[in-house]
């Protein structure tokens, strides 16, 4: 089981992840903050962290998230949809640049190495794990040392 969240102060804001990964009885918990980020960057982030943690091949792991951005892409195929039409966005006859490309392509392999599901769950509603990545998120951009998103950085508008 991998449970993920992100957060920021402001949006963008300094922001950062928190993860909280069960295997049996082994429980591992990952967090890192940043200077300057988005909360959606922060949420991905979390999934990709999690997902780079497990070291071997074709991994069963059902991710728990508060995140709709992230569930949704997967779950609903927008991911799919993004990556067929390089990553343009279509919406009518309007098209847009999909938002961190960076991190929604290093999470494609991932997704290919292991076998992986999504769950959605209301945030701050209590959920042990996910009251557990939000506590660690938000204090690793509070205590720091806070990263540089090169990513977001490099795309900001």
């Amino acid at each position: 089981m991998l449970y993920t969240d992100g957060a920021c102060s402001g949006n963008p804001g300094a922001g950062g992840y928190g993860i909280v990964l069960k295997w049996g009885t082994l429980c591992k918990e990952l967090s890192e903050g940043f200077a300057e980020t988005t909360n959606n960057r922060m949420e991905l982030l979390a999934v990709i962290k999690g997902l780079e943690a497990i070291r071997w091949d074709k991994a069963q792991v059902i991710v728990t998230s508060d995140s709709s951005y992230v569930v949704k892409a997967i779950n609903e195929g927008w991911l799919k949809k993004w990556r067929a039409n390089d990553f343009i966005s279509k919406s009518g006859s309007k098209k847009t640049k999909v938002k961190n490309i960076d991190l929604w392509t290093r999470l494609i392999p991932l997704l290919e190495k292991h076998q992986v599901s999504f769950v959605w769950v209301k945030g701050h509603n209590a959920h042990p794990e996910n009251e557990r990545c939000d506590q660690l998120a938000v204090n690793a951009y509070k205590e720091g040392p806070l990263q540089i998103d090169k990513g977001y950085i490099d795309n900001k508008e």
